[in-house]
């Protein structure tokens, strides 16, 4: 849909940590119903009178075997052309006619379908999203045509170095494995998706106890509650076995690519840690000190800022279920790479060898607990966040919680993750370089 996969993978795990800000489950802040079917709804209200609501499954682009890479994707794209009960035209229009929007998304482990619109519409868009989700035909007249508009999904990001260079990142780091498939899939792939193909996906991999439906709005949990049985309760349970494929052979390599472009571009990284890992909160808190968004970050402030040669400089922390990656992007001449490169480990060296003291560590954790605060600001992210936070956790924290466990972050901790992930013989390295 309208929203840059490759952009929203990258981002999501920041928005679900930041937004795993709800409940305890008894409490009356935020509400939760399971159906009988296994579905779970999970409720925020929020003085507003724009609400958002959305589906988000436990299907992304790790769960598909090498004959259908790309067809998560394909699907996120092919659901919205008919249902059984709506043309296309009547879908896109549905809530576009009220001012709202709909939109969807596919990560390597997760599909989100959802709206954002005035709350009088709630039951509009709760009725069309399951519908959607449903009810969907896949009728071969569109499957056609939108693999053309995928086609070319694809060709745009091999057009942009920058956003192409993530993806091929994580094809070094996850060769053979499924976490290293381009969640776009391929032109060729793409071409061989077909609607009996995606009706067997869709049988094998979407299972109703791995379904999540939140909403952020301003509505009474009982009106909610009566809503989400009429649309939801009679769709029938399915809860197959499935098992993902864990990644354990990690192998540091360094590749570099000529390519016909003016800028070069380059990614450092290694696997760090899974989403259950006790390690987490101490590397999301230890990555956005290095090269998180805030200006004053290590990598901006020591290397941009100081020296002026590079416009870009960031870091990043992405967690699956079972592991995670950490990268390091950069952009800047030819003649600046060696001196980048070598200020980046530098800055990589100082968190391994030196503690950081008490003052520091407090305005890191003022930092980042303000950003958390700041983001809860957005409550289409923050619906997002409380879907995938369920599907992993079955809860979403307080923002109490989380501000607790950042304030226990000692500095060894923070050592000891930058000893093991910025171990400077476990990371790999992928560059593109100009040509001529």
């Amino acid at each position: 849909m309208q929203l840059s996969t490759s952009v929203l993978t990258r981002g999501l795990d920041l928005v679900t940590y930041i937004c795993q800000i709800t409940v305890d489950m008894q409490g009356t802040k935020y509400n939760f119903l399971e159906l009988k079917n296994g579905i779970r709804i999970i409720h925020k209200p929020a003085k507003s009178e724009v609400a958002h609501c959305g589906f988000t499954i436990k299907t992304g682009s790790r769960d598909e075997t090498l004959d259908q890479t790309g067809i998560t994707h394909f699907i996120e794209h092919a659901i919205f052309k008919g249902t059984k009960n709506r043309k296309a035209y009547h879908i896109l229009n549905r809530i576009d006619n009220v001012g709202g929007e709909i939109n969807a998304f596919t990560t390597k482990e997760e599909t989100s379908i959802y709206a954002s619109f005035t709350k009088e519409y709630i039951e509009r868009a709760l009725e069309l999203l399951t519908d959607i989700l449903f009810n969907s035909t896949y009728p071969e007249n569109e499957l056609h045509k939108e693999k053309d508009v995928i086609i070319d999904e694809i060709n745009s990001y091999l057009d942009s170095p920058y956003e192409q260079i993530y993806d091929d990142f994580e094809e070094l780091i996850f060769k053979d494995h499924p976490l290293g498939m381009n969640i776009l899939g391929t032109v060729d792939s793409v071409k061989k998706i077909d609607r009996e193909k995606i009706l067997d996906f869709i049988k094998t991999n979407y299972r109703t106890d791995q379904i999540v439906f939140s909403i952020v709005g301003d509505f009474p949990f009982k009106k909610l509650e009566r809503l989400c049985k009429k649309h939801l309760n009679d769709i029938p349970e399915k809860t197959i076995s499935k098992k993902r494929v864990p990644f354990t052979k990690y192998t540091p390599i360094q590749k570099e690519i000529r390519k016909d472009i003016y800028q070069t571009h380059c990614i450092i990284g290694n696997t760090a840690y899974g989403a259950y890992d006790k390690n987490k909160t101490n590397f999301i808190l230890l990555n956005n000190i290095l090269g998180g968004p805030a200006m004053n970050s290590k990598l901006n402030f020591g290397i941009r800022e100081k020296y002026g040669i590079t416009y870009n400089i960031e870091s990043s922390y992405t967690t699956f279920s079972d592991i995670g990656l950490f990268y390091i992007y950069l952009g800047t001449d030819i003649k600046h790479i060696d001196k980048s490169v070598k200020l980046v480990h530098r800055e990589l060296k100082n968190l391994r060898d030196k503690k950081m003291s008490p003052t520091q560590l407090l305005k890191a954790k003022k930092q980042i607990i303000g950003q958390i605060t700041l983001a809860e600001e957005n409550n289409c992210n923050t619906m997002l966040g409380m879907g995938k936070s369920m599907l992993l956790y079955n809860k979403v924290e307080s923002l109490e919680e989380t501000f607790s466990t950042i304030n226990a972050i000692t500095p060894e901790a923070l050592q000891a993750v930058a000893n093991e992930v910025f171990n400077k013989d476990q990371l790999s390295s992928l560059l593109f370089t100009p040509k001529d």
